[in-house]
């Protein structure tokens, strides 16, 4: 029985976890509500309308509800207003000319005008497509308030959707995407130590270089998930500490990016070392060694710190923060062996010595970034700023505050 009980529960703790990832992909969050929320959207206007079939109700639902509660309410109302221009310029088109090709192409040509002047922003072409879905469905102008209806069934289900059922927080989703740029920053640091010890090789170096160069598209993808990940903290009644969580993983997101910058920069003189020393030695095997030490430890030391703008968010922090003045300390200790023996070097091989020069001072420039108190002042700054966009922004709850406590009257 004990060596069954293993077997049986495998299977369902992989179903379980499998669950558990699709939840925790945005993309399949979003289907399941917006499928749910077109549903009951097409369900409330089938007994509140008179048509046979409202498919507008579900449309709208469809455009309106959003991964985040505020880009839902950010945008549901502009989203509502191209939809209801959409239905009455397809019913004012129905009654006067019919659905032809040339009606079709005045109608896409009038929606995008009336887009424009009634402000839906980004949604302009939602106005047209609207219009043209409406006028699929029927022709008969005189349904165009039960269209109306439809289309405020829709949105209002589609806001209340989002409001009753909260939508999760994809802060573990942008953590995890931090997490994985900076290992892949360590794995080029480490191909790139890996390879000190060998004879120069412009192909191998050219190759980290274009590795280092994608790592700004990866830079792209984790702002991407950032940015959904700070939207789902804004007006969500599960976030507590909203501002400070965004402040701590955009941050964090900031360093990253600038030591990505400066990975480049120091795979392209590793490139020119390279090139100038073609099938020699890029150093001497002890100066090798202790640059690839050094950066092993610079590589553990970007991880650590990914840990730590992740774990300030799962109340971690502590012990992210020792982990990484540890790695910071032996990086440190290695950098000042790795320098001496630089030294030492372009006394006895004067050739390219700035080359030399440049890589210590790009891993100083990364370890620079790293720092906790750099760290500490960058975070202090933003949260200033941010408080300071917030008042300005909201002004209303601060002049309350004066005017209760009678500061208002005073001249």
């Amino acid at each position: 029985m004990t060596e069954t009980r293993p077997r049986a529960r495998g299977p369902i703790a992989a179903l379980a976890g499998a669950f558990r990832a699709l939840y925790r992909d945005p993309v399949v969050v979003q289907a399941l509500r917006s499928t749910a929320a077109a549903t009951i959207a097409y369900v409330a206007a089938l007994w509140l309308s008179s048509e046979p079939a409202p498919l507008t109700a579900p449309l709208t639902a469809l455009l309106v509800v959003q991964v985040t509660l505020y880009s839902t309410l950010t945008t549901g109302i502009r989203r509502v207003n191209a939809v209801i221009a959409g239905v009455l310029i397809a019913s004012g088109f129905s009654l006067l000319v019919g659905l032809s090709w040339w009606s079709l192409g005045l109608i896409i040509l009038a929606s995008l005008i009336v887009g424009h002047m009634v402000r839906v922003s980004e949604f302009v072409p939602e106005v047209a497509i609207s219009a043209m879905l409406v006028l699929g469905v029927t022709r008969v102008a005189d349904t165009a308030w039960d269209r109306v209806l439809e289309t405020l069934i829709g949105a209002v289900v589609g806001l209340l959707f989002n409001v009753v059922f909260v939508p999760p927080v994809w802060v573990s989703t942008a953590g995890e995407s931090i997490d994985d740029l900076s290992r892949r920053m360590r794995t080029l640091l480490l191909d790139i130590g890996a390879e000190l010890t060998a004879p120069a090789s412009v192909e191998t170096a050219a190759a980290r270089l274009r590795e280092a160069r994608r790592l700004d598209n990866d830079v792209a993808d984790v702002d991407a998930a950032l940015r959904q990940a700070e939207d789902s903290l804004k007006l969500n009644p599960r976030v507590k500490e909203g501002p400070l969580s965004r402040v701590v993983l955009r941050t964090g997101l900031d360093t990253l990016e600038i030591c990505a910058v400066v990975l480049r920069v120091l795979a392209r003189t590793m490139t020119d070392l390279a090139r100038e020393r073609r099938d020699e030695e890029l150093f001497p095997q002890e100066t090798a060694r202790a640059l690839e030490q050094l950066l092993r430890q610079v590589a553990g030391a970007l991880v650590a710190f990914a840990e730590l703008v992740t774990a300030q968010v799962s109340e971690n922090a502590a012990t992210a923060e020792r982990k990484l003045a540890t790695g910071l300390e032996a990086a440190a200790a290695a950098r000042e062996r790795a320098a001496a023996l630089l030294l030492a070097g372009v006394r006895n091989r004067a050739p390219h010595w700035q080359l030399h020069g440049a890589l210590l001072a790009e891993i100083d420039r990364i370890l620079a970034e790293l720092d906790p108190e750099h760290r500490s002042r960058r975070l202090m700054e933003e949260l200033d700023r941010t408080t300071r966009e917030e008042r300005v922004r909201f002004p209303a709850p601060k002049a309350a505050r004066r005017w209760l406590t009678g500061r208002g009257h005073r001249n």
